[in-house]
């Protein structure tokens, strides 16, 4: 009744006490008494819950008067974003149950590790993590945290006593805290006192880059596997402390949408997945559906959204013997708006969130032991799995690169997966790996199913169509030399602690300095070099020097001319060296085998002074890659220019303007188009990445000749229109490519292949002159993932970057994310070269 009353005054368009009069009720169960003693929202934060959108820092004062005050709570900071917010987390149960916590989590784990089987899980509790809004601005989530933290901790009566003896709650209120508190403020600032329904209105139009995502613009929902970002490390490490049962995700999605639980589409699980699991899954949505009824709210489930990439929040705990759930709230994306379905207000959404969060831990506690038994059963399946298969584990590493070997050693490090140092070096199949360059990793472990999801290639599905991408195997990522073992013979000691990796210099020199560009962090240093003034130079081809061969893309350091002394030289770049993990070779002679140090084949390097286009038309995701990697891993100064404001901008002052993926063919305007060409005629280099290259095309930088498919649909119903589609989107997949070494966009790399992620049908024909293809894809280049039949033909053979001459500057084109999810670290370099080298290119 309280719901009709509601829906029919804002549809009457009642003055705003009236749209406004919502009361904590409205969220809360009818036959639940609560504790007087207990702070509600509105005591703390100073409004109704739903009546604003709750801003982070009000959010965490909540949460922290509800740790102080129930015995039920207790509340932990697990570190910061980027801006400096806590990353919060409860821990709900009994008091009882809090003063055994540390026992109950240790029993818990016990049910995943050898022995499980004479365990009795008939009086052990169940483990359900629940987390809201990991996209800031699906906010109905964090803002019924409010409403549920309160319930957990003021309900009273044998029911809710009973269920928090039975289960052990961790509660993120939310997954984003840098993207609510900006979502937040948008919503709010442009709300009336007179809320406005109509779909025009600015307050549902979010200014570039919205608050989805995190300080730097990455949707962190695609980073529970790689897990690169501060929010994810944290919410992953509670996950592996305590291997909860169910994780649930609280998401919103299109206004005119109603509301969406899993299970998803059954035919795009992810094959590692077991069957049990969705059925499960399954069982616990008939709550979610009784719940929703009993409220009178429409929903829908097993369509739309899957179950395959393990870096979202709803598939990750499937693959860890957890089940995920994923919740869809049609979203009002600020406090009222039309919809297909009526009025739809944030209280509302709100009030399905909730709904959805206390069906879970209802179903939860009725089905404690099914599914205590399931996580049992699946650590003892995927053990006899792994004994039984002939891959007894994994190989992994680069003898030039130690640095990203490591970072790949990390990821596997914070999903505490054991790893093993190399006993000695060794050679198989052609590629040699070095001993404390390498590392292995034994199947035999706790979740073997875990690391095949991250090592495995795999090229056939049940599916055509995909959520998300359909191919992450994380040695091709960080293009590292990689092998399955059918035997663990060349296994070292374990890694108890993966310690930081230290860079050296091997002397004082009053000659020259050496580094080879190979190190993944050589970035960062030379920026460090040009940016005290120094200079530095790049060998074009390899030469020997005291016993030591050095590859394409040395750099050089001379000694003398420079603003540094020999000792202040010498002290700086030892700074350098540990603070980018690489090593400098100090050298007294500039003869050598090949080239000398003195040789033409060494081209001065320019301080670099980079421009990044972002706003309107650029696809957020791909500029905050970029922003992300320049300036938390290279330490670059990077200067962000909005389009809306770029035809004003002088960009004389930059050496590279990079164009990152967005609107393709109008990224810029004619004006526009014309002062980027002005400017790289003047000496400028100007990187485009994906499908600026119909920019580029279309305002002539570039003559390009792409190929197109010819694909007609034959037989196809109006029905299955959008399937057909979707078959032909490539939306994440790993292929091969050859790599010329000696070309500058190739320099750092050790070997002839490189493995390159691709979501887009961009399809380039190679130039007539090989040496102007440095990269090329195989005739046969698909590595992991999905591609149709019908592109596979297109990309054998094509080209994935373009480099060219225009006056004095270059036009370089990437069709390719060279940085994606920051987790792609085989290709940083890629758009690295293109900086410090593009005008040799």
């Amino acid at each position: 009744m309280r719901l009709i009353l509601f829906l029919f005054l804002a549809v009457l368009g009642m003055p705003v006490w009236a749209q406004n009069a919502i009361s904590l009720d409205y969220y809360l169960p009818e036959e639940v008494s609560y504790d007087p003693t207990i702070p509600k929202p509105a005591d703390i934060i100073g409004h109704e819950v739903g009546q604003w959108h709750v801003t982070h820092d009000k959010l965490m004062f909540y949460m922290k008067t509800l740790a102080d005050k129930s015995d039920r709570m207790t509340i932990e900071s697990r570190g910061e974003t980027f801006e400096g917010r806590p990353i919060l987390l409860l821990t709900v149960t009994s008091p009882k149950n809090h003063q055994n916590l540390e026992q109950l989590r240790q029993e818990h784990l016990s049910l995943t590790q050898s022995g499980a089987t004479s365990l009795n899980t008939n009086g052990m509790p169940i483990v359900v993590y629940q987390g809201f809004s990991i996209h800031g601005n699906e906010s109905s989530g964090s803002n019924a945290s409010l409403a549920y933290a309160y319930h957990l901790a003021a309900a009273q009566g044998p029911e809710i006593e009973e269920l928090l003896d039975n289960m052990v709650i961790l509660l993120d209120p939310c997954f984003n805290p840098d993207g609510l508190q900006r979502f937040a403020y948008w919503a709010n600032v442009h709300r009336s006192q007179n809320l406005n329904p109509d779909r025009n209105e600015r307050e549902y139009h979010e200014v570039w880059p919205g608050g989805r995502t995190n300080h730097y613009w990455f949707d962190m929902n695609r980073d529970w596997l790689p897990v690169q970002l501060p929010e994810s490390r944290a919410r992953i490490e509670t996950f592996h402390k305590w291997l909860p049962n169910i994780l649930t995700d609280h998401h919103e999605m299109g206004t005119n949408s109603t509301f969406f639980f899993q299970p998803g589409e059954p035919s795009r699980v992810h094959p590692l997945t077991p069957k049990i699991n969705q059925e499960l899954t399954a069982e616990i949505g008939t709550y979610h559906a009784r719940a929703l009824d009993k409220i009178g709210s429409l929903y829908y489930s097993e369509e739309n959204y899957d179950d395959y990439y393990y870096g979202k929040g709803s598939t990750f705990p499937d693959v860890n013997g957890s089940i995920g759930i994923l919740f869809e709230q049609g979203s009002s994306r600020g406090h009222i708006q039309e919809s297909e379905n009526g009025i739809l207000t944030f209280p509302f959404t709100i009030r399905n969130q909730f709904t959805t969060a206390l069906s879970t831990i209802e179903a939860a506690k009725n089905m404690r032991t099914k599914i205590l038994d399931y996580q049992r059963k699946y650590y003892q399946d995927i053990k006899r799995e792994a004994g039984r298969s002939r891959t007894k584990g994994y190989l992994f590493g680069d003898a030039k690169d130690i640095n990203k070997t490591w970072h790949l050693a990390e990821v596997l490090d914070r999903h505490k997966i054991q790893f093993h140092e190399l006993k000695d070096n060794v050679t198989i199949g052609g590629k040699a790996f070095r001993k404390g360059a390498a590392y292995v990793v034994p199947l035999n472990q706790k979740n073997p199913r875990l690391i095949r999801a991250m090592f495995e290639k795999r090229t056939t599905f049940k599916d055509s169509l995909f959520y998300d991408i359909s191919a992450w195997t994380f040695p091709l990522a960080f293009n590292l030399d990689h092998t399955e073992l059918s035997a663990l013979l060349s296994a070292g000691d374990k890694v108890e602690n993966l310690e930081p990796l230290q860079g050296s210099i091997s002397g004082k020199s009053k000659y020259a300095y050496l580094f080879e560009w190979h190190e993944y962090y050589t970035p960062k240093a030379l920026n460090a070099i040009l940016e005290k003034g120094l200079r530095a130079k790049v060998a074009k081809t390899p030469f020997s020097l005291n016993g030591k061969k050095y590859d394409y893309g040395t750099i050089m350091v001379p000694v003398q001319n420079q603003k540094l002394n020999a000792d202040g030289m010498h002290s700086f770049l030892e700074k350098v060296a540990l603070e980018s993990q690489i090593s400098i070779d100090a050298v007294s002679t500039g003869l050598t085998v090949g080239i000398d140090l003195g040789s033409n084949d060494f081209d001065p390097i320019q301080k670099q002074k980079v421009a990044l286009l972002v706003g309107d038309g650029v696809r957020s995701y791909d500029a905050g890659e970029i922003w992300h990697l320049f300036d938390t891993r290279y330490n670059m100064k990077i200067t962000k220019i909005d389009t809306r404001y770029f035809h004003q901008v002088d960009l004389s002052k930059y050496t590279d303007l990079i164009v990152p993926g967005g609107r393709g063919g109008n990224i810029l305007d004619k004006k526009g188009a014309e002062k980027v060409k002005e400017w790289v005629q003047n000496g400028g280099t100007v990187i485009g990445f994906r499908n600026v290259a119909d920019w580029f095309k279309k305002y002539e930088f570039l003559k390009l000749e792409m190929k197109k498919d010819t694909l007609k649909a034959k037989n196809i119903r109006f029905d299955q229109r959008r399937d057909f589609l979707g078959a032909q989107v490539t939306g994440g997949a790993i292929f091969e490519a050859k790599l010329d070494r000696s070309h500058p966009v190739g320099y750092g790399y050790k070997n002839n292949r490189i493995s390159l992620f691709r979501n887009t049908n961009i399809y380039l024909k190679p130039e007539k002159d090989s040496y102007n293809n440095p990269i090329q894809y195989t005739n046969n280049p698909l590595q992991s993932g999905y591609i149709s039949e019908e592109n596979k033909k297109l990309i054998k053979n094509s080209v994935p970057f373009k480099a060219k001459r225009m006056g004095k500057g270059r036009v370089i084109l990437f069709t390719d994310n060279t940085n994606f999810r920051a987790f792609w670290y085989g290709t940083n370099k890629l758009m690295m070269n293109a900086i410090f080298f593009g005008p040799m290119m």
